[in-house]
């Protein structure tokens, strides 16, 4: 099976907002991007337990809290000028291409 690589139009270090799944309404800011994959890895959400085995003898195992990554369409990237979960639009302004928020038409 061939993996394709999936458009992302979100980029490690945007805001965004998820709109399903466990952590629906909650915040957080973009730490990976896997494009081949179509997944978001986000700062503090997503989180699931890991049962860790004890390293040496006499040490405890623990539970950790370990961030999953996110299926891309899940999330919706917050508009650094008005503040919303917004559609990332492209345009060309001269040579550039420059994402912009669909909603207020601001570039991001």
């Amino acid at each position: 099976m061939h993996s394709v690589a999936i458009l992302v139009k979100i980029r490690k270090g945007d805001i965004i907002r998820i709109i399903a799944g466990k952590d629906k309404g909650k915040s957080g800011k973009i730490l990976k991007v896997f494009p081949q994959k179509g997944k978001i890895l986000i700062e503090g959400l997503n989180l699931y337990k890991k049962h860790v085995r004890p390293k040496r003898r006499g040490e405890k195992g623990e539970v950790v809290l370990v961030p999953r990554p996110l299926d891309v369409s899940n999330a919706m990237l917050i508009c650094v000028t008005c503040h919303q979960a917004t559609r990332i639009g492209y345009r060309l302004e001269g040579k550039n291409k420059v994402r912009f928020c669909r909603r207020c038409e601001a570039a991001n």
